[in-house]
């Protein structure tokens, strides 16, 4: 049986992009980025909603290519193994390898796709992960609190999800970031 894991990297106050829709004061250094490879490397299917498989589908054109930084050829070879399901009732043609499209998150689904797998799944994009929050899906959760305040924007956790967690594992980066990594009681 998967463990199925939101992990997001945010603001100090809640927000995986600001009100203009900025995301780049989340950009990762070298440090944080092979912290964050790590975490994704035991993921073998990222359940993705369609505007963060917009911005993720780029580690696609990165798969194989010379000169990259260690830290993003590392992360584009464990992106490209995975299988990516992405819920979308815009898109029809997944346009990339280990991916399919489903129209709508169906909570029953993904607890068989959980009992039937044999690694971890991956739950991205604030909306998706919150109907996986909502729907008591979600066994782990990692945040990387990044030293900044943006004000507003897309929340990493959703309003109306309630659940009690469990600290399991926290660390400070040298470059501010802070993880933190719950557990989600089952009540």
């Amino acid at each position: 049986m998967g463990k199925l894991i939101y992990a997001a990297i945010t603001s100090l106050d809640g927000y995986i992009a600001d009100t203009a829709g900025n995301f780049d004061w989340s950009t990762p250094d070298a440090e944080v980025h092979a912290f964050v490879n790590d975490l994704e490397r035991p993921i073998g299917t990222y359940l993705l909603g369609r505007r963060l498989y917009d911005v993720m589908k780029v580690w696609d054109t990165f798969y194989g290519q010379d000169g990259l930084p260690k830290e993003m050829e590392d992360y584009a070879a464990i992106w490209h193994q995975a299988q990516k399901i992405i819920y979308s009732t815009t898109l029809s043609e997944p346009g990339a390898a280990n991916t399919r499209i489903e129209p709508t998150f169906d909570p029953d689904s993904i607890r068989r796709l959980k009992a039937e797998a044999t690694t971890d799944l991956s739950v991205g994009g604030a909306e998706l992960a919150g109907q996986a929050l909502k729907a008591g899906l979600v066994d782990e959760i990692h945040l990387l609190m990044s030293p900044v305040m943006v004000g507003g924007g897309k929340r990493a956790l959703p309003d109306g999800a309630s659940t009690s967690l469990e600290l399991l594992e926290q660390r400070r980066f040298g470059n501010g970031v802070v993880h933190l990594h719950y557990g989600v009681k089952v009540d």
